[in-house]
């Protein structure tokens, strides 16, 4: 065990970089085998900084499960911060693993988290300093298989050529079967390229390199077809149709650093009834399936004692949705009183029912409620299919204000489908409104401190196996237009001096837009940013949007192409041959509601016939209270 415990990196290059605690490994929970007691070596790759990494809760699932497995060990691999990448290429050492501090490179698979898309850089980034050929097709069989998956995983096309395959789904369900067929391919003398042949028919499995793509004169896709008998012609994703069966990390890893999630993770639920249409994640995650309330309290007592966190957080897409919500925060607060552990409670309504949990766990004095209207008027947030109304927002308000609360944040999109002047000065409206219910509501003589209504935009960014994923996206002129034009709104109202607002970089947005959406075209873009400098994209200090729009050029492709154009019924996108559980045909029947401006009920109400009902789990086993489509 002696070499394992040399680190990578001497002590003289640990005292040049910021935070060297990212770089050596030996946190505890982590899993330290012996490389000759296991059969397979690999590495789960976050590729951005160590503490946004180690927040993820998909890897530490992974790496728990992983490390389940007797033959496996599976250890984790993050970006290099821009101080260590400088001196790692300078003296030419390669990208190692934290557990073992060996190369990544003598590994046999790489997985790497397809988060967000300002990450795909970093993604080169980390091939590059592990020593691994950038390009699939330039990988020889001395190279790790590189796989990728994760959110941006269901349209992986523009980073399709850097990676070996894509795994479309959730993890828990099909990596066993990949391993095993690894080493059976391997005692039989198989190359990667057999490997690979024999994992293709698999459910949720996509290796690119296994298809081909053609265009039409106008640039959009004319085909996607398989080039092997063994490829299908759609890919279905994988999902956990048990989710009380699959493991949990109840001894995840901590770190010795501050971590953007530096707490107790604890999954309450996957998948959301709500049905925003610009949600990417609403769709992908269908349908909603619960974690039994008794496993959780297990798990949320486990995790407390073996990590030594005084804070736990409740993770899913809409929390206030969990049906044993209260008997959970009952004995979270019962369990955690002596111990002084906070709750945190992200993802709720704001309704009489949240608001209640919420003054239990919280301390009103110091926090700040958000709310989440998406949009200024009315009219645009049932396009959007939001299902908060302005009486139901203000109503919350004045519960809050009620309550003590007198921070709000509000966060809203601009540039949504259909949008007017009028939906845009609605936000100044808004936040004027709520001011005005806390003046309303709390008498002068108990105003501790002024209210303070702090709204927030991003720019809407059209994404696959959504409803607006025929939608035409702004440009970062339009973008910013809209943005100075919000800020008119709010400084002309009453209430204005309580009101700050903050807006997003439109550059970034732009950019995330023709990521989203593109094709493999696009590859050829990322490599040329890549190779003029440009990474951690999704940093707004590092970003550099001369060299993108240089490397756009340099390529000969187009912005507006992937972003401003609107897309027909019919167009093939480059995510079809792609099967997320929700059909295309649903999506278009609500892309076709959101021009009408109607509204469709969450799962709950009604099923609305997506298509994830074949699954034959979660909400959708359930008996809705009106089954009309």
């Amino acid at each position: 065990m002696e070499k394992m415990s040399r680190l990578a990196l001497d002590d003289e290059i640990l005292m040049q970089v910021e935070k060297p605690a990212r770089y050596i490994g030996k946190e505890i929970n982590s899993v330290v085998k012996r490389p000759e007691s296991v059969e397979i070596r690999m590495a789960m790759c976050f590729p951005d900084v160590y503490e946004i990494g180690m927040s993820h809760l998909g890897i530490q699932i992974l790496y728990d499960m992983f490390n389940s497995y007797e033959d496996v060990w599976c250890e984790r691999v993050y970006s290099p911060w821009p101080d260590l990448d400088r001196i790692m290429r300078v003296r030419e050492i390669p990208l190692f693993g934290l557990e073992s501090q060996e190369p990544v490179k003598y590994l046999d698979f790489l997985g790497i988290t397809l988060q967000y898309e300002m990450c795909y850089t970093n993604i080169l980034q980390v091939l590059d300093l592990s020593q691994i050929p950038l390009l699939a097709k330039d990988r020889t069989e001395d190279d790790p298989i590189v796989m990728g998956g994760g959110p941006c995983s269901y349209n992986p096309e523009p980073i399709a050529v850097f990676f070996d395959f894509f795994y479309i789904g959730e993890g828990e369900t099909r990596y066993r079967e990949i391993l095993d067929i690894y080493k059976e391919n391997k005692a039989a003398g198989g190359s990667r390229a057999d490997f690979l042949r024999r994992i293709c028919s698999l459910q949720g499995i996509y290796v690119p390199g296994f298809y081909d793509v053609s265009y039409c004169e106008d640039g959009r896709i004319a085909s996607m077809e398989p080039n092997i008998p063994e490829a299908p012609k759609r890919i279905t994703k994988n999902i956990v149709t048990d989710f009380d069966g699959v493991p949990y990390p109840v001894k995840p890893v901590v770190p010795f650093i501050k971590c953007a999630q530096d707490r107790v993770v604890l999954e309450i639920q996957r998948g959301c009834i709500r049905g925003c249409r610009f949600c990417q994640a609403g769709q992908l995650y269908r349908p909603v399936r619960e974690k039994n309330v008794d496993r959780l309290k297990g798990y949320a007592v486990e995790m407390l004692k073996n990590t030594g966190y005084d804070e736990i957080t409740l993770s899913s897409l809409s929390s206030s949705d969990y049906s044993e919500l209260k008997e959970l925060v009952d004995f979270l607060m019962e369990e955690s009183g002596e111990k002084k552990v906070n709750i945190s409670l992200p993802s709720l309504r704001i309704d009489s029912f949240s608001l209640d949990v919420m003054s239990k766990v919280q301390d009103v004095k110091k926090s700040s409620l958000t709310f989440a209207p998406e949009a200024g008027s009315q009219r645009l947030r049932n396009v959007i299919n939001k299902g908060l109304t302005e009486e139901d927002i203000l109503r919350g308000a004045q519960l809050a204000f009620e309550g003590g609360w007198t921070r709000v944040k509000l966060y809203f999109m601009l540039g949504l489908p259909t949008e007017t002047k009028e939906d845009v000065w609605g936000i100044g409206d808004l936040a004027n409104k709520i001011a005005s219910v806390f003046f309303d509501t709390v008498p002068k003589e108990k105003r501790r401190e002024p209210v303070q209504i702090v709204a927030s935009t991003s720019f809407f960014i059209p994404k696959p196996f959504t409803p607006f994923q025929w939608a035409p996206m702004c440009s970062a002129e339009e973008f910013l237009d809209k943005a100075y034009e919000t800020r008119q709104g709010i400084s002309s109202q009453l209430n204005q001096k309580r009101i700050k607002y903050n807006w997003h970089e439109a550059d970034v947005s732009v950019m995330e837009g023709v990521f989203a959406r593109g094709d493999r075209r696009v590859a050829q873009v990322i490599l040329k940013a890549y190779e003029k400098g440009c990474m951690f994209d999704a940093w707004s200090e590092y970003y550099r949007n001369e060299l993108w729009m240089e490397a756009f050029r340099d390529c000969g492709v187009s912005i507006d192409f992937y972003n401003t154009r609107s897309r027909g019924k019919d167009e093939i996108f480059p995510w079809d041959i792609l099967d997320c559980g929700v059909s295309r045909e649903h999506l278009w029947r609500e892309w076709e509601k959101a021009q009408r401006e109607v509204v469709s009920p969450n799962c709950r109400k009604a099923c609305s016939g997506c298509g994830a009902a074949k699954y034959g789990c979660g909400v959708c086993v359930r008996e809705p209270e009106d089954m009309a489509i």
